[in-house]
């Protein structure tokens, strides 16, 4: 057994799918398959079993899994004492959803720093389950997770067993972004019955714990659409909203100089389901850095800038 085993286990805990925790760290499937049975018969006993919903632990595997995060993250902890060691290296990890006001608010923090010294910053964007996995597993330290209010209680119990402390950022109601170009870019307030007949983009990895926990899973908000593009990343939403006008998306309240580069425009679109909250989470131990401090500034000055341009 080794620190790899560790990390092959944890991750297809996360993903309840040997094919697709293969895929996530770089491998075939027969060789994590072969990875993971070395493992069970190091142990002496058996880790995961395959039910109904997927590769899920056992009773023992659970136990397992719990020290074997533990160890990872000391060994973390270890690797960390040789980068702290150097004053001149500014380190800042955070793990955020695809918004853009704390896209900028990362911006805006990595645009201070010093940049005669070293500097180590890991930033990603994904979604609200592997936003809280990754400070779990490291190396992040600090995220951003982003739910619809109505799921608040799954996401505070799943925190609190992941020993997660957290502090909402905002809540808010989603707009629908689209084209100046959009048949429907004119109407102060849209109408959802005749928004639902234009193609949707959207996220396909949202997750929700308990309901959704896999990272591939997708689930239909705010609402079912019959024409959906489901993209991954942030930059394309804009590129496709810009160049096909008759597709729009729902997001949280977008920067001025951001529908301005893309040409687009934010409208207000009453549906059920249509309130959320962005909540920054760290582990619970967790003494916050200089730069964290300073990232959480800039990520309020963010919110109340966005705030300002679209309620003013």
């Amino acid at each position: 057994m080794n620190t790899l085993h560790l990390k092959y286990a944890i991750e297809v805990e996360r993903t309840s799918s040997i094919s697709q925790a293969a895929e996530n760290l770089f491998m075939g499937q027969p060789s994590l398959s072969k990875a993971i049975r070395e493992l069970e018969d190091s142990l002496g006993f058996t880790v995961f079993e395959r039910t109904s919903k997927g590769v899920i632990p056992t009773r023992k595997g659970v136990k397992f899994l719990t020290y074997a995060r533990n160890v990872l993250h000391q060994i973390e902890k270890m690797e960390a004492l040789s980068d702290s060691a150097d004053a001149d290296i500014q380190n800042f990890n955070i793990s955020i959803p695809r918004g853009s006001y704390i896209a900028d608010a990362v911006t805006s923090l990595v645009a201070e720093l010093d940049q005669n010294k070293g500097l180590n910053v890991n930033v990603q964007e994904t979604n609200s389950v592997q936003v809280v996995n990754n400070i779990i597993d490291g190396p992040f330290n600090l995220g951003v997770i982003r739910f619809q209010a109505e799921y608040e209680n799954y996401f505070k119990d799943y925190l609190t067993e992941k020993q997660l402390g957290y502090e909402t950022v905002w809540e808010y109601e989603y707009l629908a972004l689209m084209s100046e170009r959009h048949p429907l870019a004119q109407v102060e307030k849209v109408d959802y019955q005749e928004l639902k007949l234009y193609t949707e983009i959207s996220h396909g990895d949202t997750a929700i714990p308990y309901i959704m926990p896999n990272i591939n899973g997708g689930i239909e908000l705010p609402s079912k659409t019959a024409k959906c593009i489901y993209v991954y990343e942030r930059c394309s939403q804009y590129d496709l909203l810009s160049a096909i006008p008759t597709t729009y998306m729902w997001v949280s309240p977008i920067p001025e100089k951001w529908l301005k580069r893309y040409q687009l425009v934010q409208r207000k679109c009453k549906t059920s389901g249509n309130i959320y909250k962005d909540v920054l989470i760290y582990p619970k131990d967790y003494k916050f850095t200089e730069l964290d401090h300073r990232f959480v500034n800039r990520l309020f000055e963010a919110k109340n800038e966005v705030t300002f341009c679209n309620y003013k």
